[in-house]
């Protein structure tokens, strides 16, 4: 074979290798979102959320409903202000809740509306009222470790 065509088979299949692997990157990645005129903005503030980041999921009862759109902190309450950009086709009830959970063990956290029995839905721009802010693995170890420091400290040994 000339070596012209063995560069060129060699180009063609290093294009269709780089094509492969982002095709694959953009089907893996959150890059895929709903459309900005499908959506309306609903928020939700939390004290902590931990490793919460832009473009997490925001799913009811499994089912991905939303994206997470932004992330601010509100300065006057010192809390983390939640923006979500919501599916048009679900809405939910105005004493629906929002928490901040873990998909695994260790995995990565999105946002859980649980809906709530109200007739009156939450319209674009309003507030979830409930919310629940994320759970601190190391917080918790921590809590833990001092309880434990603490209640062998003051045991009294038996006799």
């Amino acid at each position: 074979m000339k070596r012209g065509t063995i560069d060129f088979w060699v180009g063609l299949f290093a294009i269709a290798g780089f094509a492969a692997l982002m095709f694959l990157a953009l089907k893996v990645s959150t890059l895929s979102s709903l459309p900005a005129a499908q959506t309306y903005t609903l928020t939700a503030n939390f004290e902590n959320i931990g490793g919460l980041k832009v473009r997490a999921p925001v799913k009811s009862a499994g089912v991905v409903v939303g994206r997470v759109d932004a992330i601010e902190l509100d300065t006057e309450r010192y809390v983390a202000r939640v923006t979500l950009a919501m599916d048009q086709r679900y809405r939910f009830s105005r004493d629906s809740s929002a928490e901040i959970l873990t998909s695994g063990l260790l995995g990565e956290q999105y946002i859980g509306v649980t809906t709530g029995a109200d007739d009156v839905q939450l319209k674009s721009g309003d507030t979830f009222k409930i919310t629940s802010s994320a759970l601190v693995l190391e917080q918790l170890i921590s809590r833990f470790l001092f309880s434990k420091a603490a209640g062998d400290d003051t045991a009294t040994p038996e006799k």
